[in-house]
């Protein structure tokens, strides 16, 4: 079984220090998770940017800011930044982040629906950013909601946007998105295209269970507190904390941990 590449989702777009104290939304906070993940066995952070005052933004600046110092504290690790649709759903604005050839970016391949609001993905915007990322060598993780997002990504490939091989993050257990639970993995696995590397992301308590999931199945797995600001019932975790539980149950399964030039050797980064 290959080796497991950990990644760190230190912030989203949600998350608040009022919710969680351990929440990093400086650059500096950030790149001091970030150290604190790679040391626990993340080879990999998403990263989302924030104004001063917690605002989402794409903000090209401040995105840089956070790559350099990310990179300054912890050279090895891969930067994957958000192109997420909270802060501006254009290509214009989502498209920031990219002008300074991070190794990664997020690229979620269509629609769907949220608990309380349309996460829109308009076909011309994600092959926009398909092609941009193509153009700049930028790695992308396609950010799976439902299975037809497979089918979207799928498409792509035959435009001759997207490399192998393909890297596909399966978000589950978010309200109005699919479920976490094995049979709709199974069948998203199932869909993948061959050769395809596979990531599993858990919403709130179903963290665990996806982690679980992704070590004994074979593929990689995502946590963080852009997922899940709690590590038990009550218990506000730290991104650390997240990132060492994954590796201590990977050790439990016999699995490995990859570090970040593993990861890119799997992940086809240069």
């Amino acid at each position: 079984m290959k080796k497991l590449i950990i990644t760190a989702a230190l912030v989203g777009s949600l998350p608040t220090k009022e919710q969680n104290q351990y929440v990093p939304i400086s650059p500096d906070e950030l790149a001091e998770d970030a150290l604190a993940c790679y040391k626990a066995g993340a080879s990999v952070v998403h990263v989302h940017a924030r104004t001063p005052d917690g605002k989402n933004t794409h903000d090209a600046a401040i995105f840089k800011e956070i790559h350099d110092k990310i990179k300054a504290k912890a050279p090895e690790l891969i930067v994957q930044i958000s192109t997420g649709g909270r802060a501006g759903v254009e290509f214009e604005d989502r498209s920031k982040g990219l002008w300074f050839n991070p190794e990664m970016a997020s690229l979620t391949t269509s629609s769907c629906n949220f608990a309380t609001s349309i996460y829109a993905n308009a076909p011309d915007v994600v092959e926009k950013l398909a092609t941009m990322m193509i153009e700049k060598d930028i790695k992308p993780e396609l950010e799976i909601f439902d299975t037809s997002m497979i089918l979207a990504a799928k498409d792509l490939k035959k435009k001759g946007l997207l490399k192998e091989p393909m890297y596909f993050n399966f978000i589950m257990g978010l309200k109005g998105a699919q479920e976490a639970d094995v049979a709709q993995l199974a069948h998203l696995i199932n869909m993948l295209p061959e050769g395809s590397e596979w990531n599993i992301s858990g919403v709130g308590k179903n963290q665990i269970v996806t982690t679980m999931l992704g070590i004994a199945l074979g593929g990689h797995v995502r946590v963080g507190l852009e997922d899940n600001i709690f590590y038990s019932k009550g218990v506000p975790a730290s991104n650390a904390m997240l990132v060492e539980r994954v590796a201590r149950l990977a050790k439990e399964f016999g699995r490995e941990i990859a570090t970040p030039d593993e990861a890119r050797e799997i992940l086809g980064l240069k």
